[in-house]
C-alpha cells in the first residue's frame, strides 16, 4: 500500500514539474522534491523484495535463505525517510500517508519511527543544506556547532 501511495505521488509530481525538472537544485525544488519521492517509492520496493525473497524462500524449504532475506527486509531502508528531508513543504497527502503507514508497521528498527517523525514534522525541506561547510562541520561532529 505504502508503495502504491508513493509511485502515485511521483506520478503526480512528474505531470506537476515534468519528468526530469531542471534548474534550482536547493532543497523544496521540484528536482529535488521528485528525487526525494523517488527514493521514497524506491526504498519500498526494495524492502517489499526482501519481503517477498523471504516468503518464497520459506514455502521453498530453504531456510536459511529465508533468515537472510527477512534481515535484509528488516534493515531500516536507505532512502527512508530520508527522501522526504529533500521535499518541498507541505508534503502530498499520500507522502504523508504512506510514512505514516510505514512507520506504524513497526517492522524496522525503533530509531527508524522517530526518523520518520522528525521527517514528517519539519517545517520546510532540509536537504541538501544552502551551506555545505556548515553541514560538514555538523556532520564530523565540530565542537561548539
Amino acid at each position: 500500500m505504502a508503495h502504491t501511495l508513493l509511485e502515485g505521488e511521483r506520478k503526480r509530481l512528474e505531470r506537476q514539474y515534468g519528468p526530469r525538472p531542471y534548474g534550482d537544485v536547493g532543497a523544496g525544488s521540484p528536482m529535488q522534491t521528485l528525487q526525494g519521492v523517488t527514493y521514497l517509492s524506491n526504498a519500498m520496493a526494495e524492502a517489499l523484495k526482501w519481503v517477498a525473497l523471504a516468503a518464497g524462500h520459506s514455502v521453498l524449504g530453504l531456510d536459511h535463505r529465508a533468515d537472510h532475506a527477512l534481515r535484509m527486509a528488516e534493515m531500516s531502508p536507505v532512502g527512508f525517510p530520508s527522501g522526504a528531508d529533500r521535499m518541498a513543504r507541505p508534503l502530498g497527502e499520500a507522502t504523508v500517508r504512506a510514512m505514516e503507514l510505514v512507520r506504524d508497521l513497526g517492522f524496522f528498527p525503533g530509531e527508524f519511527a522517530i526518523a520518520v517523525d522528525v521527517a514528517l514534522a519539519a517545517p520546510q525541506a532540509t536537504y541538501p543544506p544552502a551551506d555545505w561547510s556548515d553541514f560538514g562541520r555538523r556532520g564530523a561532529g565540530f565542537e561548539g556547532d
